[in-house]
């Protein structure tokens, strides 16, 4: 790798190398992969809140009466009848679930993505091995977050009344029972293994294309993030508007929707209501929303990985004096 072509005395040398931005210096292990996911994922769920909650308004059937016909209308309209301050409502949920759950996501794919054999120094691409690596790091991340979404959505729609997260947990447990936590997690599975494989393997297929020396470059990092989640959105969307009828259900004034427990089931209630086309209820905004947070998470976890690996390569040059 580059480092070696400086003198490790030198730390100017460290300072403005040009290091092989895959390889790893001494000290750097798992523990910094899941700092940065966690990093990433606080930062990605934050900024796109408010189109989140956009998105789930215009998913949720009869959401409080009210109709939303597209995001500028969506936008207007909550800020008009609720408040501008309500597109963040629910936010919390998000920043106390993400963390952690972004720590486990990016660990669990650093270390399958390994395993697969999709760090080999072979020059190749595989595909593979980070579709299997995303899928891998998905489930066990959904696992986690899963609960904190449910409440989330809860606290989205129209005419919510609860004060905190908390508060929403324990209503949610109190009526419903644990498993409403739980309920969507298989709908859940079934769009992000797919979602998540698709966008980790166009993610390292276009960051190959764009960026073959594979260095630390924010630009690449970033239009590679954003293209990969806009694809893997659209064509997940019809998983996405199901698995917001089971996470929203308990807030539903129908008592079929009440009911409900499967993806069969919620799908057949879509399709009744709003025929073919309500399968891609809210996808342009799950694009607006998915397109610049995945660029977001992938610049951030990718920035956070770089200053992890410049500092303990800095470390190294200085110990070695």
């Amino acid at each position: 790798m580059a480092l070696e072509t400086h003198n490790k005395g030198s730390p100017d040398a460290v300072a403005g190398e040009e290091f092989e931005y895959e390889a790893l210096p001494e000290g750097y292990g798992l523990s910094h992969n899941m700092l940065a996911g966690a990093f990433a994922g606080i930062a990605e769920h934050t900024v796109m809140y408010p189109v989140d909650l956009m998105k789930t308004r215009m998913q949720v059937i009869n959401s409080g009466g009210t109709i939303y016909t597209g995001i500028s209308n969506a936008l207007s309209t909550i800020s008009r009848i609720e408040g501008f301050r309500t597109l963040w409502r629910g936010m919390s949920s998000v920043i106390v679930g993400a963390g952690p759950a972004h720590a486990v996501y990016f660990g669990t794919y650093e270390v399958v993505k390994e395993f697969a054999g999709g760090n080999a120094r072979d020059g190749k691409h595989h595909p593979a091995a980070a579709a299997m690596s995303g899928a891998c790091a998905t489930i066990a991340s959904d696992a986690l977050m899963n609960p904190f979404d449910v409440i989330k959505q809860r606290m989205q729609v129209h005419g919510s009344t609860h004060p905190s997260i908390a508060a929403c947990a324990r209503s949610v447990f109190r009526t419903e029972g644990l498993s409403a936590f739980y309920v969507s997690y298989p709908t859940t599975l079934t769009m992000t293994v797919p979602f998540t494989a698709f966008q980790f393997m166009a993610y390292e297929s276009l960051s190959k294309v764009m960026n073959p020396s594979k260095t630390y470059d924010p630009i690449t990092h970033c239009v590679a993030g954003g293209l990969a989640g806009a694809f893997a959105a659209g064509i997940t969307t019809p998983l996405d508007v199901i698995k917001t009828l089971l996470q929203t259900r308990g807030a539903s004034q129908d008592l079929e929707i009440r009911r409900v427990s499967g993806l069969v089931a919620a799908a057949r209630i879509i399709k009744r209501e709003y025929g073919w086309r309500g399968f891609m209820r809210g996808w342009k905004p799950r694009i607006v929303t998915t397109m610049p947070s995945t660029a977001i998470c992938w610049s951030s976890y990718e920035m956070a990985k770089a200053y992890f690996r410049r500092t303990l390569r800095e470390d190294e040059a200085r110990r070695a004096l």
